[in-house]
């Protein structure tokens, strides 16, 4: 059964639409989504509004098929349960189920008409970096899909609905004022929404593991040029016992296997996004040799690198 979840693109911009056009391209592959600040209101770097039928997510733009963005999204969701596919992994979302989406994942909308509740999107560096810190923005390890419970499911609609109100709000105070309530009313809804997403039981699992958080986040960072289960053990001081115990524990998978999924999927979204030769893709997540990334791709997908690229289009 498929994990639970949706996402998309957009915001309430200055003329009433969500969303923005595209306007990045990467040759015939996966376009690129910019932010649309053009749609902000008073050009401010987030944009909050419902989701409904007939709003403009990317004008002109098959947005049924794999796209990329570089912002950040947060849809509540009022109705459901609506299919979404982030990063090669469909979802379920239902009504009062929240997705997270973050700058650089892949995604696919099914019906735009099932979309209902309310979108926020966030232009990376609108938030001060102590901000982003502390509420986790690039947190990808992290699932995109979050249920609240009830408690929590008000408190995320009371500050999104406040954050909202300040959003349209233009004549109240100076532009300068305006865009400082915003960070803050903006800044409180990510704090319980990071609160939520931390507090789930995946999250809580990882974090205390303090071995395998480390694991992560040095996997996260040499992922692309090393692949070596013992390397990694002695960079980070432990023994492979005592690596393999506290990954199995976090994940059910050994590090060998955790590696190798991290790379898989960054081939995965160079291949939908790029038109990058497959080579170069290869070279880009380790592989120098073309023929030993096509055995190890195949391996890991079951279809060749060329044969996953001509699906998504």
């Amino acid at each position: 059964m498929a994990d639970r979840s949706t996402q998309g693109g957009g915001g309430r911009g200055g003329d009433g639409r969500v969303g923005g056009d595209g306007d990045a391209g990467d040759g015939d592959g996966i376009r690129t989504f910019p932010f649309p600040v053009d749609l902000s209101v008073c050009g401010v770097g987030m944009q909050v509004g419902p989701m409904e039928p007939g709003r403009t997510w990317h004008a002109n733009e098959a947005i049924e098929r794999v796209h990329r963005i570089d912002f950040h999204v947060v849809m509540l969701f009022g109705e459901g349960p609506v299919r979404h596919m982030v990063d090669f992994t469909e979802y379920e979302v239902s009504a009062g189920e929240l997705l997270w989406i973050r700058p650089g994942q892949v995604h696919r909308f099914s019906s735009t008409e099932a979309y209902r509740g309310t979108v926020l999107i966030m232009q990376p560096g609108f938030l001060p970096r102590a901000t982003v810190e502390s509420t986790g923005l690039y947190r990808y390890d992290l699932p995109p899909l979050l249920r609240p419970d009830p408690a929590q499911l008000a408190g995320l609609r009371a500050a999104l609905a406040q954050l909202e109100r300040e959003y349209v709000d233009t004549t109240t105070l100076p532009l300068s004022l305006h865009t400082s309530v915003l960070r803050h009313s903006l800044t409180a809804f990510l704090l319980r929404l990071a609160h939520l997403a931390a507090s789930s039981a995946d999250a809580a699992r990882d974090q205390a593991d303090t071995t395998f958080t480390r694991f992560r986040e040095a996997v996260e960072k040499g992922f692309a040029t090393n692949h070596s289960v013992s390397a990694y053990a002695d960079t980070l001081g432990y023994s492979r016992r005592t690596l393999v115990r506290a990954v199995r524990a976090a994940t059910g998978e050994t590090p060998k296997g955790f590696i190798d999924k991290r790379v898989v999927l960054e081939a995965k979204r160079l291949l939908a996004h790029t038109d990058m030769p497959i080579g170069r893709i290869g070279v880009s997540v380790g592989f120098p040799d073309a023929a030993n990334f096509t055995k190890f791709f195949h391996q890991h997908t079951g279809v060749a690198p060329v044969a996953f690229r001509a699906e998504l289009h």
